[in-house]
C-alpha cells in the first residue's frame, strides 16, 4: 500500500472514531462538521433521502432529540477504501439510545459512507444507513447482531 492510502485510510478511520465520540456526546456541531455541503444521506430513519447539510442537521437535531440518556453507537467490523481524492467505508453499526425511563434502544445496522477530499480534509458526501427486513412480513430486523 502507498503511504498516500496508508495515511488517507488512517486519517478516514481517525475521523470516524472522533465523530463516533461527537455523537456520543451529543455534540451537533461535531457530528455536522465531517459532512460536505452537498451531502445526501439515506439515513434509516424517516425519509428516503436527506439533501445538504442544512437539510440534514435539521434531522440530526430532531434525532438527539429521542435520546434523553446516553448515546449507543459502536462501529464494528470497519473497512476502508481510498482513491485519488474518494474513498469509502463499510461497517456494521450498533445505534441507538436511552430513553427517558433508562431502557437502552438499539439495534444492528448496516452503513456505507462515501467521502471526498475537498481542500485537503475528508468529507462525507454521502451516507446509507440501512436494517435488514423480513420480506413476508414487511418488518425490519432489529434483532440481528453480527
Amino acid at each position: 500500500m502507498s503511504t498516500n492510502k496508508a495515511n488517507d485510510e488512517a486519517r478516514i478511520r481517525e475521523l470516524m472514531d472522533n465523530w463516533a465520540k461527537k455523537f456520543r456526546a451529543k455534540d451537533l456541531d461535531g457530528i455536522m462538521s465531517i459532512y460536505a455541503p452537498d451531502v445526501v444521506s439515506f439515513d434509516a430513519i424517516a425519509r428516503l433521502q436527506f439533501k445538504g447539510v442544512d437539510e440534514y442537521r435539521k434531522h440530526w437535531e430532531a434525532c438527539l432529540s429521542f435520546c434523553q440518556g446516553p448515546i449507543t453507537f459502536e462501529i464494528r467490523d470497519m473497512n476502508v477504501a481510498t482513491g485519488d481524492g474518494v474513498a469509502f467505508t463499510h461497517y456494521l453499526t450498533r445505534c441507538g439510545g436511552t430513553d427517558q425511563n433508562g431502557e437502552e434502544k438499539a439495534s444492528w445496522m448496516r452503513a456505507t459512507v462515501c467521502y471526498r477530499k475537498i481542500n485537503g480534509e475528508w468529507k462525507v458526501v454521502h451516507e446509507h444507513y440501512s436494517a435488514p427486513f423480513d420480506m413476508e412480513s414487511g418488518k425490519a430486523l432489529f434483532d440481528l447482531e453480527p
